[in-house]
């Protein structure tokens, strides 16, 4: 968990200034931002995977939603095929 005096104390700080946050809410807040930016690609789309395959959806939808969801991250993986898509998730 964040802290004030550890890596982005100054924005919790801040939410908790802003917001109706406790320091130990903001501090998990920005944790879960940063991990959600820092996921690797590969771990993105099996977390999306399951996500999507647990809401209903096809393989072939779920892996054409994934391909075009990828290069929307903020920081973007080199364009992956569907069989490349596949392979993550399935080995």
């Amino acid at each position: 968990m964040l802290t004030v005096g550890q890596p982005y104390g100054d924005l919790v700080d801040h939410l908790t200034r802003t917001t109706t946050l406790t320091g130990g809410e903001a501090a998990r807040v920005v944790a879960d931002v940063i991990a959600y930016f820092t996921e690797p690609a590969e771990a993105y789309v099996r977390r999306r995977h399951g996500e999507l395959r647990a809401a209903g959806l096809t393989n072939e939808r779920i892996f054409d939603r994934i391909a075009a969801e990828l290069p929307l991250r903020r920081v973007a993986p080199p364009e992956l095929s569907v069989r490349q898509l596949r392979r993550i998730v399935y080995g």
